[in-house]
């Protein structure tokens, strides 16, 4: 007889396709160890061109999820502050984008969406910026969790009042233009809610670019019917091949996540375990160029002799040696006084190893915040 494990509480898989553009702009991962009671997924949506858009989703999914990973490593201290948390690293991310812009102009005017959902047993906690959707399908029903930050709320509610035709509306050039993202400046709009939204068993979460959208919420929602009771794979499967059916030659970057829940159980607190709490600070430094009076290597001083190993002993009658012509010793240079130094602010540490005007101060009143509006 096999003795079979049940069944994991979440059944993921992701699905990624260039679509009809030139290059990828999308990225995304997933993180649902087996046997965990916790995952997360990280989805960015690149935009700004090639060397630009795809940078920019590198950058933001590389930082958040570095930064998730960690917190993640005691499960119960996230949740104690999961919304501070998400915050935070959403806000690390952006920093990350403007110092890269800094230092490569030629990426001005890049960004990327960022939707990040984060499960825990039953629970659901998620961050999201910009217009890639969060969805949830139960009982039959495909319903979108997270705010859309692009104009097309607006140009919908213009439609539901009478004062835009549908048709005019559903091909407005300013349908896809963002009102939040993250850009490396000030993020007008943030998606985080203080409490966590509560699955149930049946759930699936789909966490996607604006790629996906290119079936429209009736499509998906019957894909999803369809295969309910399959494999989330197979459920990705068929996503793309719709999409792919489509044959758009305006066809997005796809990529999404299919979380299915199959255990919404809750463990009491008395079967958690106990123990210190593993989250800790994490140090912020910021990586420079050393000067170049540290990068050189060092040179072998003047004076420095290299020892010749002594001869072997003659025998036989001895002779007077001959006589060795000697060199005035070369003054060894004294050592330099002690000084104490005073401590110094990390800011200020930064700053005086790098002289380069070019280096930023990156002391917070240097920090202007400016708003944007980005046409994807």
């Amino acid at each position: 007889m096999i003795w079979r494990s049940r069944e994991p509480r979440y059944d993921v898989a992701s699905g990624i396709s260039q679509g009809a553009r030139d290059y990828q702009e999308d990225a995304i991962t997933a993180d649902f160890p087996v046997g965990a009671e916790a995952g997360f997924v990280v989805l960015a949506d690149g935009m700004g061109g090639h060397a630009a858009g795809d940078v920019a989703s590198k950058i933001v999914l590389t930082e958040v999820f570095s930064e998730l990973k960690f917190h993640f490593a005691d499960v119960r201290s996230f949740e104690a502050r999961a919304p501070e948390i998400l915050r935070n690293i959403a806000d690390f991310a952006n920093e990350t984008l403007r110092q890269h812009t800094r230092s490569h102009p030629e990426t001005e005017g890049m960004g990327a969406t960022l939707v990040v959902p984060a499960l825990v047993e039953n629970r659901l906690w998620w961050i999201s910026i910009g217009d890639s959707p969060l969805f949830l399908f139960r009982g039959g029903r495909l319903s979108q969790l997270n705010e859309d930050h692009s104009m097309a709320p607006q140009i919908d509610f213009m439609v539901k009042s009478g004062l835009m035709d549908p048709e005019v509306a559903a091909n407005h050039p300013d349908r896809n233009c963002l009102i939040s993202v993250l850009m490396g400046t000030r993020i007008p709009k943030i998606d985080c809610p203080t409490k966590p939204y509560e699955l149930q068993a049946g759930d699936i979460v789909l966490c996607a670019s604006d790629g996906v959208q290119f079936l429209t919420n009736a499509q998906i929602e019957k894909v999803l019917n369809r295969y309910r009771k399959a494999r989330s794979t197979e459920i990705a499967e068929r996503l793309l091949e719709d999409l792919i059916r489509l044959d758009d030659p305006d066809q997005d970057n796809i990529s999404f996540t299919v979380i299915k829940v199959n255990d919404a159980s809750v463990r009491s607190g008395q079967e958690r375990p106990r123990g210190p709490s593993t989250a800790v600070a994490r140090p912020r430094r910021l990586t420079t160029v050393a000067p170049d009076h540290l990068s050189q290597p060092l040179q072998k001083p003047a004076h420095f002799v290299t020892p010749v190993p002594a001869a072997a002993p003659v025998i036989g009658p001895a002779r007077a040696p001959a006589p060795t012509p000697r060199l005035a010793p070369t003054p060894l240079p004294l050592p330099e006084p002690w000084v104490a130094r005073t401590p110094r602010q990390a800011g200020q540490a930064v700053q005086e190893s790098n002289p380069d005007p070019a280096v930023e101060d990156l002391s917070p009143v240097r920090l202007r915040p400016r708003r944007v509006t980005v046409i994807k």
